[in-house]
């Protein structure tokens, strides 16, 4: 599996990278064929039907109905699958300034979907949390410190 496993390192060099546009959340039920529209960005199958994330335009373009407007945010560092505690850190880290977070994980990334109207605030928050986890030891200590641990 590749990806970075120590949650240290993972936190300490976490960026941010928001996608253009608007993202909305569809349900389609299951009787009902899954969408192949161009703008549709994910998919998940429940036993209830499928939910659909896509742009504002292939919404609209379809004729899905929805509510609620969401920015993509990707976390840049490439976490492995085996990873423990990044996306605790990260939503311990939202809720603590009020933030929703709706959290994809692709192979490579983790992708948040926040409110659109406070995107700016939840790339600050996550800026904060990767400022708290980014003190490097000093360089006159021989490097033997470590990080400070994770929020708990």
């Amino acid at each position: 599996m590749t990806g970075e496993i120590d949650l240290g390192p993972m936190l300490a060099t976490l960026t941010v990278t928001r996608r253009p546009g608007a993202y909305v959340f569809i349900a389609i039920p299951a009787d009902h064929d899954q969408p192949s529209a161009r703008g549709v960005e994910a998919m998940l199958v429940e036993a209830e039907g499928v939910t659909v994330v896509a742009t504002v335009e292939a919404a609209e373009a379809n004729g899905w109905s929805h509510d609620g407007r969401w920015a993509w945010l990707s976390l840049d560092v490439h976490s492995s699958l085996e990873a423990v505690g990044l996306t605790a850190a990260f939503a311990t880290a939202l809720a603590g300034d009020d933030l929703p977070c709706n959290v994809l994980a692709g192979y490579h990334h983790d992708h948040l979907l926040v409110p659109i109207d406070r995107a700016d605030d939840a790339i600050a928050c996550l800026d904060r949390l990767r400022e708290r986890h980014s003190r490097l030891p000093a360089p006159e200590t021989g490097g033997d410190e470590t990080r400070d641990p994770p929020d708990q």
